[in-house]
């Protein structure tokens, strides 16, 4: 029904263009309004979260992974989400099974790191299942990572100031 919806507004926009041809002022002003009101459906949606940036100037948050609280950094540099051993074997995650085979760059250098894909990974009202993620040795990392693999499933993200808005799909 949404999607009919919007549909509906595209095409009312479209013939508002038409009808409007002859000036382009009324043509930006109906493409903005057209802007607005799509940006507030989806702020709307419920499915977004809003971040503020921390003291030490990176957004941090508390994600759910398998349903358990863990700290989490966002690192729009970082190809996936990647998992302290700590927050792994706190998750129910099947260390023992791992193969350490994936070579990595951390802040603190270079290691080896274990794929997994994880069940449900949560932050706030943004829910994505069967996450690829990565885990590193214990003692390798200080923090776990929220990297592309949850933020390329996203709608969009943006910064503006010091707020991070994560916007999932309706």
């Amino acid at each position: 029904m949404s999607r009919f919806l919007l549909v509906i507004l595209m095409l009312a926009a479209t013939a508002g263009a038409v009808v409007a041809y002859t000036d382009p002022e009324q043509i930006a002003r109906a493409s903005d309004t057209v802007s607005e009101l799509l940006r507030r459906r989806v702020a709307s949606s419920g499915r977004a979260v809003q971040i503020a940036r921390g003291q030490t100037g990176e957004f941090t948050l508390k994600a759910r992974i398998n349903g358990v609280t863990a700290p989490m950094v966002i690192d729009t540099g970082a190809t996936w989400v990647v998992l302290t051993y700590e927050t792994a074997k706190a998750a129910g995650l099947p260390l023992e099974l791992l193969e350490y085979n994936v070579e990595v760059e951390t802040a603190g250098g270079h290691t080896r790191a274990a794929r997994l894909t994880l069940d449900r990974l949560a932050i706030g009202k943004l829910v994505e299942r069967s996450v690829p993620a990565l885990v590193v040795p214990h003692g390798q990392m200080k923090t776990n990572l929220l990297g592309m693999s949850f933020l390329d499933r996203l709608e969009s993200w943006e910064v503006r100031a010091d707020r991070l808005m994560l916007h999932g799909y309706p």
